[in-house]
């Protein structure tokens, strides 16, 4: 409690202030600690994700991610998972909800008939809602000039 002198009385009268610095002080501690630790319950199977132009659609709470590594390894969320374990796997993360949407997640170099493969497993176990996951690109504008044709000495194009 903090006391302050006045000069008229000699008397100690109580300051009735709040001191916030300590409230400040713990607020900017869990603000560092909520930076540091929200990079960490993202997903991290390392993919290289193809880019789309595509407007993003909003994304839910928790997602539920199904990658497919390089060499076809499949992934749900950081968990590795057999093809034939696939149906068991999602149907433990999603309590048994089919209407869950599930995020598809491929390698650049995964061919198209791998990828078709897994949505295939997907669909015979029920799992409808599947949405793909690509990295955002800006598209390019319309609005850059265009290069100048090249004329020779004489101003025909070769």
């Amino acid at each position: 409690m903090a006391a302050r002198l006045q000069h008229s009385d000699d008397e100690f009268t109580e300051a009735h202030e709040i001191n916030v610095t300590p409230f400040i002080d713990v607020m900017l501690v869990l603000l560092i600690i909520f930076m540091v630790a929200a990079p960490l319950s993202t997903v991290d199977v390392p993919v290289d994700l193809p880019a789309s132009t595509a407007t993003p659609q909003p994304r839910p709470d928790k997602p539920l991610f199904l990658s497919v590594q390089k060499d076809l390894q499949l992934s749900l969320g950081d968990d590795p998972v057999t093809r034939e374990g696939l149906a068991a796997a999602l149907d433990q993360a999603t309590k048994g909800d089919k209407e869950t949407r599930i995020f598809l997640r491929a390698d650049k170099v995964v061919d198209y008939g791998a990828l078709m493969e897994v949505m295939n497993l997907l669909r015979a176990a029920g799992y409808l809602k599947i949405a793909l996951v690509g990295l955002e690109t800006v598209p390019p504008t319309q609005d850059a000039p265009a290069q100048p044709a090249k004329t020779d000495a004489a101003g025909s194009r070769p």
